[in-house]
């Protein structure tokens, strides 16, 4: 299955759960993804995203409430997402979501 799509996700951070909307656009290659993660802090654009089977790697750039770069992590497993996402000092801060559709 592909893991092309938008999920509804949260993030368990230190401020307490942050929900937001992951998408994900596999590029022609079929090993890299482009997409966005909107939440209530904003949006962040996916930057390096790789697809090794079912899993997903990728950057953000972070700059509310501080600019601070996240690595992230995480695994499809039909329409579930499960995964961590690295904040630097913070440490890393897991990730759920359900595939939308």
């Amino acid at each position: 299955m592909s893991v092309a799509g938008t999920y509804k996700t949260v993030v368990k951070s230190p401020m307490g759960d942050q929900s937001g909307t992951f998408t994900v656009v596999p590029g022609d290659d079929g090993s890299t993804f482009t997409g966005t993660m909107a939440g209530g802090m904003g949006q962040m654009d996916v930057e390096n995203g790789t697809i090794d089977g079912d899993t997903l790697k990728w950057e953000m750039n972070m700059t509310v409430p501080m600019p601070m770069k996240l690595e992230c992590e995480a695994t499809v497993d039909g329409d579930q997402l499960t995964g961590t996402v690295n904040a630097g000092a913070f440490g890393a801060m897991p990730v759920t979501g359900e595939r939308e559709g």
